[in-house]
C-alpha cells in the first residue's frame, strides 16, 4: 500500500465522516423549524391507516431516518399513545420518507450538466453563508437557517471527499473483481448492503455511500439494487435492539417493521432477479446517484401500496410471533416509566407532547390528594388521611422522575419556543409539588383534630367548604389549560384567583369576629386560619401554573 492509498483512504474515512456528522445537524436543524408542527401531528393518529403513513413519512424526512422514527413508535406504542394497529401506516409511512436524503444526495448529479449545482461549487457558498447567519444573524430564525446551511454544505462536501477518494480506483482489477463478484451474487449483495446498515444504524448514510461511488460510474445496476434491499432490512435493526425491555407490543411494533421490510426485500428481490436475467443490460447498466434514488423511492413506494391492505394481516404475524405471555417482572412495570420513554427521546416534540400530560396527570392526583385532605378535615372523614400521606410520596417520585426527563430534553437540540416549554414545565412541577405539600399539610391538621377531638362551628365549615370549592375549581381549570394550551382560560383563573385573595382577608375577620364572641375553640380556630391560608396558597399555584401556558405554542 502506498502513501497515496493510504491518503485516498483517509479522505474517503474524513468524507464519510463529514456525511454523517452533517446528516445529523440537517436532522437537528429541520427539528427545529418543524417541531411545533410534529407536536401535533399525533393529533390525526386515529385508526386511519392512511393518515399514520402519512405522518410516519412526514415525520422520517425531517429526522432523516426510519430507524429512529420506528424507535419513537416503539416508545409511543409502550406509552400507550399509539395502538398495535396504529403503528403499522406509521412505519410504512416511516419506510418511504426515509427515501428523502436520497433525493438530497441525487441533487448532486444536476452537477454533471449545470456546474453551478456541484458540491465542490456550492457547498462552500452554503458553508459560508450558513456561518455568518449563524454568527450576525440577529432572530432566532435567521440562526436556525445559518446552521441548516451549514449542514447541508458539509453534508455535500463529504460526498465529494468520498467521490473523489475512490475516483482514482474505478479502473482497478481488485474494484472490477469485487463488483462482478457482486453483481453476480444477489445473497452477497444483499449481505453487504445488510452489514453496512447494521454498522451504521442508518440506511440513509448507506444508501448516500453508494450514491457517492456512483458518482464515479462504478456502481452497476445489479450491484445497486441488490445493496439497497440488504440496506431496507439493515434498517430494521436499530428498531429491533430498542424494543430489548420494551413491552409485549414494543416488540411487535420492531417485528412488524422487520416483516415488511423482509416480504418485500423478498418479492421484489425474485422479481428484479428474474428481469436482470431476461434482460441482461439492466444488470450492467451503469448507475448514478439520481437512478438509485428513483429505484429506492421506487421499491419503498410499490412495497407501501402492495402490503397497505396487509396491515391487519403483519399484526396477526406479529402478535404470533411475539406471545402474549408475561415478562418477568412485566406486571410490575412502573407505568409512568413506560410513558416516560426515553425512546420519545428520537424527537424533543414528541417527548415534550408526552411530558406535557404526565405534568398534568402529576397534578390530577396533586388535586385528588388536596380535596381527600379536606374532606378529612371538613367532614371528618379520618379513613382518607393514609391515602393523602401515601400519595405525597407518589407525587414527590413523579416530581423527580419528570425533572429527571425534563433535564434530558432540555439537552437535546430545541427551538427557541420549546426551550421555552420546558423550562415553563419544570416551573409548573414545583408548584404542583407545593400543592402537594399543602395538602400533606390540610392532612396532618386533620389528624390532629381527630387525636384532640377538635370540631370547627357550622359556619366555619360552611365557610372552608365555599372557599375550598373555588380553589379546587381554578385548580382545575390551571390544569386543563396546561393539557389544551388554553390560553383564554389565564383570565377566568385571574379572576377567581382575585376573589380567593379578598375571601381569604373576609374570613380571617369573620372568624376573629367568632373567636372574640367565645363561639369557637381557641384550638380549631388557629387550624382555620391556617387551613385558609393553604387555601390561598394552594390558588396561588394554579395562577401559576397558568401564567407557564402564556410562553406554549
Amino acid at each position: 500500500m502506498t502513501l497515496d492509498d493510504v491518503t485516498m483512504i483517509a479522505a474517503f474515512f474524513g468524507g464519510l465522516g463529514l456525511f454523517l456528522y452533517g446528516m445529523k445537524l440537517m436532522s437537528a436543524g429541520l427539528q427545529k423549524f418543524a417541531g411545533d408542527k410534529m407536536q401535533h401531528m399525533m393529533g390525526v393518529l386515529t385508526n386511519n391507516r392512511f393518515m399514520g403513513l402519512l405522518v410516519g413519512g412526514l415525520v422520517t424526512m425531517i429526522i432523516q431516518s426510519s430507524g429512529a422514527t420506528s424507535v419513537m413508535v416503539i416508545g409511543m406504542v409502550n406509552a400507550g399513545i399509539m395502538s398495535l394497529a396504529q403503528s403499522v401506516g406509521v412505519i410504512m409511512g416511516a419506510n418511504i420518507g426515509t427515501t428523502a436524503t436520497a433525493w438530497i444526495v441525487s441533487a448532486t448529479q444536476l452537477g454533471d450538466t449545470f456546474a453551478v449545482f456541484k458540491p465542490s461549487f456550492f457547498a462552500p457558498i452554503l458553508v459560508g453563508a450558513g456561518a455568518i447567519m449563524a454568527l450576525f444573524g440577529r432572530g432566532v430564525k435567521s440562526r436556525a437557517i445559518g446552521e441548516l446551511l451549514i449542514a447541508v454544505g458539509i453534508l455535500f462536501t463529504g460526498l465529494t471527499w468520498m467521490s473523489d477518494a475512490v475516483k482514482p480506483y474505478q479502473d482497478s482489477p481488485v474494484f472490477v473483481r469485487a463488483i462482478t463478484l457482486l453483481g453476480a451474487n444477489p445473497f452477497l449483495g444483499i449481505l453487504v448492503g445488510f452489514a453496512v446498515t447494521c454498522i451504521m444504524q442508518s440506511s440513509s448514510a448507506s444508501i448516500g455511500v453508494l450514491q457517492a461511488l456512483a458518482m464515479d460510474g462504478m456502481i452497476t445496476g445489479n450491484i445497486a439494487v441488490y445493496i439497497c434491499l440488504g440496506a431496507c432490512i439493515g434498517s430494521c435493526t436499530t428498531a429491533l435492539i430498542s424494543s430489548v425491555g420494551s413491552t409485549n407490543n414494543g416488540k411487535r411494533v420492531a417485528v412488524i417493521n422487520l416483516l415488511f421490510n423482509v416480504i418485500g426485500v423478498i418479492i421484489f428481490g425474485i422479481l428484479i432477479s428474474i428481469v436482470f436475467m431476461a434482460v441482461p443490460e439492466l444488470a450492467e447498466m451503469k448507475m448514478n446517484a439520481v437512478k438509485i434514488a428513483v429505484f429506492h423511492s421506487s421499491f419503498k413506494l410499490v412495497n407501501a401500496i402492495v402490503l397497505f391492505p396487509m396491515g391487519n394481516m403483519l399484526v396477526k404475524l406479529a402478535n404470533r410471533i411475539v406471545r402474549d405471555k408475561p415478562e418477568p417482572g412485566e406486571e410490575e412495570m412502573d407505568e409512568m416509566a413506560l410513558r416516560l420513554d426515553e425512546r420519545l427521546l428520537q424527537s424533543p416534540s414528541f417527548a415534550i407532547e408526552m411530558t406535557v400530560g404526565e405534568v398534568v396527570e402529576m397534578g390530577r392526583r396533586a388535586g385528588e390528594n388536596v380535596q381527600n385532605a379536606l374532606d378529612a378535615l371538613i367532614h371528618y372523614d379520618y379513613s382518607r388521611l393514609g391515602s393523602v400521606f401515601a400519595r405525597e410520596k407518589e407525587i414527590n417520585r413523579y416530581q423527580d422522575a419528570l425533572t429527571e426527563y425534563l433535564v434530558r430534553i432540555s439537552n437535546l437540540s430545541l427551538s427557541s419556543s420549546q426551550n421555552t416549554m420546558v423550562k415553563n414545565l419544570l416551573y409548573a412541577i414545583s408548584d404542583i409539588e407545593r400543592v402537594g405539600d399543602h395538602a400533606e399539610n390540610i392532612a396532618e391538621y386533620a389528624e390532629k383534630m381527630k387525636e384532640e377531638d377538635i370540631r370547627f362551628s357550622e359556619m366555619a365549615v360552611k365557610e372552608l367548604t365555599e372557599m375550598s370549592q373555588i380553589v379546587m375549581r381554578n385548580y382545575d381549570w390551571s390544569l386543563q389549560a396546561v393539557a389544551s394550551g388554553n390560553k383564554g382560560m389565564i383570565q377566568d383563573i385571574t379572576d377567581y384567583e382575585e376573589v380567593v385573595d379578598a375571601m381569604e382577608l373576609e374570613l380571617r375577620d369573620r372568624h376573629v369576629e367568632r373567636l372574640s364572641r367565645g363561639e369557637c375553640r381557641v384550638e380549631s380556630g388557629a387550624i382555620f386560619l391556617d387551613i385558609i391560608s393553604n387555601l390561598e396558597r394552594i390558588a396561588d399555584h394554579a395562577m401559576n401554573i397558568v401564567e407557564y401556558v402564556q410562553d406554549f405554542n
